[in-house]
């Protein structure tokens, strides 16, 4: 067998191996939405839940960000099964913490911003999945300014300003806009884990779906602030 040819077999089997493992993480990015989207519209419609949901806030989000940090750090050290149980079980909480968003807007304007997003995701994962040139530079620079998002709207708690809230809201969704090709390009490049084991594979994927996921809501979020259509106007 002479170099290009083994060249060859060896780029096919990646090109499949990339394949394969990009189907589950999407696969489960999709089953975390729609866990979150069903329970979000279960609870916002139920007035009993969305009082629990109130009284209970803090638990849940101390909840989710616990269950966020165990899989981001000690998803290794889990079996695959319970890494399973504790991405979608994030997702339930989430839609337990968002079924606020469906109360405070109007359903013309979650359902446009939904389609928005959905649409806008598609088209920068695709270029994420596609593209040749290296996005690492993306991630430092889109990351600096998530840090600045974060710090103008603790500002903005204070200031109470509906002119930086805007313009935090268009930062942020160009910055997720940006990571969602960033990430999807990482995920993709970590795709030998699916030569690697079936194990690694399934991990790997739940990780990149949490990735992925958390990009898809916080660009929703953003995109659904400029939208505006508070359910009280």
């Amino acid at each position: 067998m002479n170099n290009a040819y083994l060249e060859e077999v060896r780029a096919t089997a990646l090109a499949e191996a990339q394949k394969a493992y990009m189907v589950k993480v999407y696969g489960w990015m999709v089953a975390g939405l729609m866990s979150t989207g069903l329970v979000g519209g279960f609870v916002a419609s139920d007035n009993s839940m969305i009082s629990t949901m109130v009284d209970y806030f803090w638990f849940f989000i101390i909840a989710e960000f616990a269950l966020v940090f165990a899989l981001s750090a000690f998803i290794h050290k889990m079996s695959t099964p319970i890494a399973m149980l504790a991405f979608i079980g994030y997702s339930v909480l989430n839609g337990i913490t968002l079924s606020a968003v469906l109360l405070a807007y109007d359903e013309s304007a979650v359902l446009s911003a939904f389609l928005t997003t959905s649409c806008t995701f598609a088209a920068m994962s695709v270029y994420g999945i596609t593209t040749k040139k290296d996005l690492t530079s993306w991630g430092s620079f889109f990351f600096m300014g998530l840090i600045g998002i974060v710090i103008a709207s603790i500002v903005n708690i204070f200031l109470e300003s509906s002119a930086l809230s805007f313009a935090i809201s268009l930062i942020g969704v160009f910055v997720f806009i940006g990571l969602t090709a960033y990430d999807t390009q990482k995920i993709k490049e970590s795709a030998d884990l699916e030569l690697q084991g079936s194990e690694l594979a399934s991990k790997g994927a739940i990780l990149g779906a949490l990735t992925l996921y958390l990009d898809f809501i916080n660009l929703f979020l953003f995109i659904l602030r400029l939208f505006g259509g508070s359910s009280d106007d």
